[in-house]
């Protein structure tokens, strides 16, 4: 786990990329966290790493089971959300965050930490929603999909939280470097990223085009 200072960067090669397993889709009808994993990235190279089940405090369906790979056995011994969630929130600081549907994320993220009345002072950003605005003529914008399309190497290993936030580093990385490729952009800052997300997919080129030149 990180130790030393806190820091917050506008680089967007320095961030914290997270993904969240979960007993279903929504914290407001009762669904809580079940696996956190992160990788932070420090100047475009992961220098530490963040990864534990946590045990929600009910059974969970065995269509999770099945999707995740993650089992009652395995949450059986898992520390509780809460203890977890603390932990995590010491690893998070006050770095920025990615994540593959981030609102997703944000939204587990969000609930866990208000049950322990702690917060976070990153901001976040969403991979699929820049993905779908880079990457126009990729055939979906799933993770597992544009880790296809862009031929970026993986393990096979897919749902389960640290192997996610793995890979969405990696397409973090890519779109980072096919933003200098193509529109010579040389460090694209987070906020940058941020509001590539919120573009109309026909704004994005002369947006970037325009940035490149100021």
């Amino acid at each position: 786990m990180k130790t030393g200072s806190i820091q917050h960067s506008d680089n967007a090669n320095t961030v914290i990329v997270l993904d969240f397993e979960t007993t279903g889709l929504s914290p407001t009808q009762g669904d809580r966290a079940i696996e956190i994993g992160a990788v932070l990235m420090e100047n475009g190279e992961v220098v530490d790493r963040f990864q534990k089940l946590m045990n929600p405090g009910f059974r969970v369906s065995s269509f999770i089971e099945s999707y995740t790979g993650i089992t009652n056995n395995m949450l059986r011994t898992a520390a509780p959300c809460d203890e977890v969630m603390d932990q995590f929130t010491d690893f998070i600081g006050d770095y920025n965050l990615v994540a593959h549907n981030a609102s997703f994320d944000k939204r587990f993220l969000d609930a866990e930490l208000d049950i322990i009345n702690r917060s976070y002072g990153g901001e976040f950003a969403c991979s699929m929603l820049i993905a779908r605005r880079l990457y126009q003529n990729a055939p979906n914008h799933k993770l597992g999909s544009l880790v296809a399309y862009k031929n970026i190497d993986h393990d096979g290993v897919f749902h389960r939280a640290l192997a996610d936030s793995e890979m969405t580093a990696k397409l973090w990385l890519q779109m980072l470097e096919d933003m200098r490729n193509q529109f010579h952009i040389i460090q694209p800052s987070f906020t940058l990223m941020q509001q590539v997300s919120k573009k109309t997919k026909a704004a994005v080129p002369t947006f970037l085009h325009k940035i490149a030149t100021t």
